[in-house]
């Protein structure tokens, strides 16, 4: 056998695969002689079948796969001992008919390689990272929603702006008849909540769908419709008073502590602002390192200049599905694909560069710490190694799963490479002010 490269330019080569009569043979006559010992043809006995009727049943079909499997496995160390990193999988050149009656036989495959390039993590322009507070603001408003929370209600006969509405939506056309229990902050412009302002029960309010939430998805709940459904629905509704009520705000005790926290473990208003606080900024932080994680992923991707075999991988995506697609489809899929592959390339040489890496017990540990995270919500706090072991064994047996934790595990330790070695600016925030820089105010 022989194998041989011509590199048509950094980026494309096409692998040429000679094979010979005696790599292949000796192979072949071992599997025909196994067939013929166990061959039942009418006219002979098992074992006794002559070869030559073996060879002409079966010959063609044993050389096509020995053929085959000699030439995979070929290919497969060739760009293992060559240490070829290639993108996609090789793609076997269009040739004539193979005449597999001779001796001979040469294969060829196209190649796309990998680029070089170098990665500067550190741009001129800095990158912001934000550092997310929780202020003054944000815990009295979630003070405010603990006591409503864990307060009681007090009937009222007439609506006020802080009333708890319990009524009906009705339509006939939509089929409408849904009983709801709501808040006037819930609906978009103040004109709406004005109308219901002095109502008592018994009476209705008649409401139009447009621009009644600020979102899809309160409109679904309040009517009981599915999203294709209300999206840009415009229709009357009807809404029926039954009961009227407002919830008187619960005490800051230390019977409200207990409940929150667990007995004993906050004692005064100040420990429940600083919980409130400590809290809500671990998940702000969270937030924040995946902002930082995309505004860096981003500035790599449109800062790190490479080509990339266009034309290769848009063939190569003709085939990689689990259906074929025409050039047309290939080339659209390679567009959208293109950002992804560049930072799959910058990803893969900054984890060689910066030596992150992963073990099986980093996977473990995290696993275990998130199903204690998880078995905390329901109650379960101390949680034996056993337990957890056990429970963890069973996550990773799924390789999605694992992969994803370990997919997850590289993003972390690249993100502490970034807060290391990129040009960052802290900026601190409230959460509110972020939500607005950052996405608009929505």
């Amino acid at each position: 056998m022989n194998i041989t490269r011509e590199n048509v330019d950094a980026l494309n080569a096409v692998v040429k695969v000679d094979i010979a009569k005696e790599d292949y043979s000796d192979k072949v006559e071992k599997i025909l002689t196994d067939y013929r010992k166990t061959a039942n043809i009418p006219g002979f006995r098992k074992g006794h079948v002559p070869m030559g009727m073996v060879k002409k049943q079966y010959g063609k079909a044993v050389l096509v796969d020995e053929v085959n499997k000699l030439l995979q496995d070929a290919l497969n160390k060739y760009l293992t001992e060559e240490k070829l990193d290639v993108l996609g999988q090789p793609l076997p050149k269009t040739q004539d008919e193979i005449d597999w009656d001779a001796d001979k036989f040469s294969f060829e495959f196209e190649l796309g390689l990998a680029p070089e390039f170098e990665v500067e993590i550190k741009g001129d322009k800095a990158i912001t990272q934000y550092n997310i507070i929780a202020d003054d603001k944000m815990i009295d408003e979630q003070i405010e929603r603990i006591q409503k929370q864990y307060g009681e209600l007090v009937p009222q006969d007439v609506v006020d702006a802080d009333s708890e509405i319990t009524g009906t939506y009705t339509n006939e056309e939509k089929e409408v008849d849904n009983t709801v229990t709501l808040t006037l902050d819930k609906f978009k412009g103040e004109a709406t909540a004005k109308q219901f302002i002095g109502a008592k029960a018994g009476d209705v309010i008649v409401l139009q769908t447009k621009g009644l939430f600020e979102d899809d998805h309160d409109l679904m709940h309040a009517l009981k419709l599915g999203h294709d459904e209300v999206h840009g629905l415009d229709i009357e509704v009807s809404f029926t008073i039954s009961e009227i009520n407002k919830r008187e705000l619960a005490d800051l005790d230390q019977d409200l502590f207990d409940k929150l926290f667990g007995e004993g473990t906050v004692k005064s208003v100040s420990e429940v602002r600083a919980k409130i606080k400590e809290d809500a900024e671990k998940q702000f932080a969270q937030q924040a390192d995946q902002k930082l994680l995309n505004d860096v992923t981003e500035y790599l991707v449109e800062n790190t200049k490479f080509d990339l075999p266009a034309e290769f991988l848009t063939k190569w995506m003709q085939t990689a599905g689990e259906q074929p697609i025409d050039a047309d489809q290939a080339k659209e899929e390679y567009e959208k694909s293109e950002k992804s592959l560049r930072y799959q390339l910058i990803e893969g040489k900054l984890i060689e560069s910066n030596n992150v890496q992963v073990t099986m017990d980093d996977i473990k540990n995290h696993a275990k710490e998130m199903i204690k995270g998880q078995m905390a919500q329901f109650g379960q706090l101390n949680p034996s190694d056993k337990e957890l072991d056990d429970i963890a064994a069973r996550v990773l047996s799924d390789q999605k799963e694992a992969r994803r934790i370990s997919e997850q595990l590289v993003s972390q330790k690249l993100l502490s490479v970034y807060k290391e070695k990129a040009n960052l600016e802290v900026k601190e925030l409230s959460y509110e002010n972020f939500v607005k820089e950052v996405y608009g105010d929505k």
